[in-house]
């Protein structure tokens, strides 16, 4: 097909290079174009929201938004289809054209993050908790609501059209950006599709899995702003060795050396820039100051309240909890001056200690001490001398996996095809983690100075060598 360019724009992007969309220029009357969806205010409102929640505050160069990320993902989703849809074809039947498939699975990157509040997944984990909802909860709402005529009327994306009876349909948007739940009882395949096509099932891989256009975006794209790396791993080897079987998604054997590097890559990132110090001191800042805070800004919950949530960003947040500072209210007053010491980075939390450990086949973190901070709180103030047990500590412990879920319904999981062999099969622990743990753990205890360190230091070796000698002798 000869491209056409009167309804094509490109966006210049660090990581990908060009990134074209389609313009609303020259489009027939009635059909919706890609750039109207970006430049629609719930997308645009990614522009004021970090990528990376409170990491910006300790990495100077990685000022990067949500809004930078969903183009990039949106990107991926067009190579991926671009390398992927012949195989998903053949692993199943009566699947829409490539230009449904690919505009699909366009907008689901583009509106994948489109539920996100302020600090990102922060706000999930602190705020929107109690209402028993995520952002994807959020983002769904928003795509099958205000947006679903929008999503409807696109007919085109810059590398094809829709067929003439085919109409995008916003719930699958809205499906394919969940994360799978599983369901009680469940199990591999009998686990509940919601009645979805198989096709749309393989799809959710994309999103959902060991790698998914989401995470190898914002892996590219975290690595390079903030400096860790400006090529983190080979995601041309990691496409052009992936397809579809009608197991789900599939690598060669010949691309796992590539994927096991984006595993390693990923966890680095964890360890180095999500998980540093001055970023969980941060982060233990917040879980102070937040329940506080939102009482001041927000009303309940964001789906009773969605206009007011699409004005609601890290942007506004912090905007009026500096004016606080002057205000007449004494409360919010002292919040505000707790916020201005957050963002003047005048630490309330410093680190005195800190040990990382990793969990392999065998070992779980949930029966270690590991799964109870206040456990480790508890059995650190006892090994410490008795002129100082009492003063404040927090136990932050910041865990990353590897792997996502093994329970994952089909469709989400991850296959090897190994030509040796003549079937795919799907990808053990030991194939991907035999060099890697399947897991770990950074415990750090923070203090309002530096002055006993050392016997904090102590104290945390003894707890866990205790843990340690627990566990050998159950």
């Amino acid at each position: 097909m000869i491209r056409d360019f009167a309804t094509e724009s490109l966006s210049h992007d660090p990581i990908h290079g060009y990134i074209p969309f389609v313009a609303r220029a020259g489009l027939p009357r009635g059909e919706v174009s890609e750039q109207e969806i970006i430049d629609h205010p719930w997308v645009q409102r990614l522009r004021q929201i970090h990528q990376l929640q409170t990491a910006w505050w300790v990495f100077p160069s990685a000022e990067h938004t949500r809004f930078q990320h969903v183009l990039g993902v949106m990107h991926l989703a067009s190579l991926a289809v671009e390398n992927w849809y012949d195989s998903l074809r053949q692993s199943c039947g009566d699947v829409p054209s490539r230009s449904y498939v690919e505009s699909l699975v366009r907008l689901a990157g583009l509106l994948h993050d489109v539920g996100h509040g302020p600090f990102g997944h922060f706000f999930d984990d602190h705020y929107l908790d109690q209402f028993d909802i995520t952002h994807e909860d959020l983002g769904t709402a928003i795509i099958t609501g205000e947006l679903a005529d929008l999503i409807r009327n696109v007919r085109r994306n810059p590398r094809g059209k829709l067929g003439p009876l085919e109409e995008l349909d916003p719930a699958q948007i809205g499906w394919l950006i969940r994360r799978p739940a599983h369901k009680p009882g469940a199990v591999g395949d009998s686990t509940v599709r919601d009645g979805h096509p198989d096709w749309l099932v393989k799809l959710r891989s994309l999103f959902s899995g060991i790698y998914t256009v989401d995470n190898m975006d914002f892996v590219l794209r975290d690595a390079y702003m903030s400096g860790y790396n400006t090529k983190a791993f080979d995601l041309p080897r990691l496409l052009h060795y992936s397809f579809f079987t009608p197991q789900g998604l599939t690598i060669h054997a010949r691309g796992l050396p590539a994927l096991i590097h984006f595993i390693e890559v990923r966890a680095h990132l964890f360890r180095t820039i999500y998980f540093h110090r001055t970023v969980r001191a941060l982060d233990v800042a917040l879980e102070e100051l937040f329940p506080e805070t939102m009482p001041h800004l927000f009303p309940g919950n964001p789906l009773e309240h969605l206009e007011l949530y699409r004005q609601f960003t890290e942007a506004s947040f912090l905007v009026d909890v500096q004016r606080w500072t002057t205000g007449d209210d004494p409360h919010r007053r002292e919040i505000g001056l707790r916020w201005r010491d957050i963002l003047s980075r005048n630490m309330l939390w410093k680190m005195a200690a800190e040990k990382t450990v990793y969990f392999h086949s065998g070992s779980s973190e949930q029966t270690s001490i590991f799964s109870e901070p206040e456990v480790v709180a508890r059995r650190l103030r006892k090994k410490l001398p008795s002129q100082i047990r009492k003063i404040p500590l927090k136990i932050d412990v910041a865990r990353h996996y590897h792997r996502p879920s093994t329970r994952l319904p089909a469709g989400g999981q991850n296959f090897v095809f190994d030509p040796a062999e003549g079937e795919p099969r799907e990808l053990t622990d030991y194939e991907l983690f035999r060099t890697l743990p399947l897991s770990f753990s950074i415990c750090r205890v923070y203090t309002h100075d530096h002055a006993d360190d050392q016997e904090i230091q102590r104290a945390l070796a003894g707890v866990l060598g205790d843990a340690s000698d627990a566990k050998t002798n159950m």
